[in-house]
């Protein structure tokens, strides 16, 4: 399809919702190694061009949405649709002074998203097809195990998730160091031999602490420890990805808002696995992560949003595996059809439609919104109601 002027942004429609966590039914806050939350805070955003509509989101507090309205909608109105590079810097730029890092960076990524689907759709292919990839399928692993959770709450979900297939399953730690290893002792018994147990400690631990505890870590087959110390600590994690024992990765990366931040980590070594999310650093930081990974010669890690990163993953050679993260599978589930499916442990994204497949169901989430905004064409003959998915 040609692209010509009618294919410039003309309409925008932004909602912020707060969806509070539940864990076996229940509404109850969970906690990992250094935070405690009740809720989680989502934007969706459609954005509209040439009589189609691009679907985005990103996990990120409702004040997020303010951004949009009082900054990045001025941005990317008017602008070819398909121009998604030049739209992400010059939304970069708009950010300076308010402050890229953080919730502008979520407001960014949401457009940033939406604009892909947009433009997927204009051109009649799938997200994975548009960003030049052809994978059929990417590893899963389960995650969840907050540190809140009681023991049967941790055997049986990641039990459950080895039963199902999933090959490898993560659990938080952190919040009671002196009882980390029993934990991790009871999550092994678990899931059994054949499944690959990764602990994270969201930056909880000091340096010769995580230290110590990945030796005994490694004894119960752990694999993969994410963030031993905070990601600020990049000498830290080079510390701990020097001397942790193999076959434990090291990986960090989650908060990688701009593209200098994955780049930072690389090169001071800090990483066996980079990690990126595409729900704080857009599509477009997401692929200059996988550039970057694939440059320093390590894997990318897909960061939780597993309905997204199943297609933009799928793009990328260099990523090793999409993170099944327990309240996002959940939110995702309420908001969205569409949903990729997980077979035999793999993600599997759908290449036989336009975009990324996902369709928003706003009477579903309506429940949860606490704030919205529209303008231009979406705003008069409301084109995004549905996420322009048929």
């Amino acid at each position: 399809m040609s692209v010509g002027a009618e294919q410039t942004v003309s309409g925008i429609r932004a909602d912020a919702f707060r969806v509070p966590t539940a864990t076996a039914g229940r509404e109850r806050p969970e906690s990992d190694g250094t935070i405690q939350w009740s809720s989680t805070g989502v934007i969706v955003l459609r954005v509209s061009a040439g009589g189609e509509t691009g679907l985005g989101y990103a996990y990120a507090a409702p004040s997020a949405l303010g951004v949009i309205r009082d900054t990045l909608w001025d941005v990317v109105r008017g602008m070819d649709a398909l121009d998604t590079g030049g739209a992400y810097w010059a939304m970069a730029r708009s950010v300076r002074n308010a402050g890229w890092p953080g919730i502008a960076a979520g407001a960014v990524a949401a457009v940033d998203i939406a604009l892909h689907d947009l433009g997927a759709r204009l051109l009649g292919v799938s997200l994975t097809r548009r960003l030049g990839g052809g994978r059929t399928r990417v590893a899963a692993y389960g995650s969840g195990g907050f540190t809140d959770y009681t023991d049967d709450e941790l055997t049986g979900q990641l039990g459950s998730w080895a039963a199902d297939g999933i090959r490898a399953v993560k659990m938080k730690v952190g919040s009671h160091p002196d009882d980390d290893l029993r934990r991790v002792r009871l999550a092994r018994a678990a899931v059994g031999a054949g499944v690959e147990l990764f602990v994270d400690a969201n930056g909880a631990y000091e340096r010769k602490q995580a230290l110590a505890l990945a030796d005994q870590f490694a004894a119960e087959g752990v694999t993969w420890f994410e963030e031993p110390v905070s990601s600020d600590d990049r000498e830290g994690l080079r510390l701990l990805r020097d001397r942790v024992p193999a076959p434990i990765r090291v990986a960090a990366g989650e908060y990688g808002y701009k593209p200098s931040d994955f780049r930072d980590l690389l090169v001071a070594g800090s990483v066996d696995v980079l990690q990126a999310d595409a729900t704080r650093c857009g599509v477009t930081g997401f692929g200059i992560a996988a550039d970057l990974a694939r440059a320093f010669g390590v894997p990318l890690s897909a960061h939780t949003s597993p309905a997204l990163h199943a297609s933009v993953a799928a793009a990328h050679e260099e990523v090793l595996n999409i993170e099944y993260f327990h309240d996002h599978v959940r939110i995702e589930g309420m908001f969205f059809d569409g949903v990729p499916r997980v077979v035999d442990g793999n993600l599997v994204p759908e290449l036989g439609v336009p975009g990324h497949g996902l369709r928003f169901k706003e009477a579903d989430a309506e429940p949860f919104q606490v704030d919205a905004f529209a303008a231009g064409t979406a705003e008069r003959a409301g084109a995004a109601r549905d996420g322009g998915h048929g």
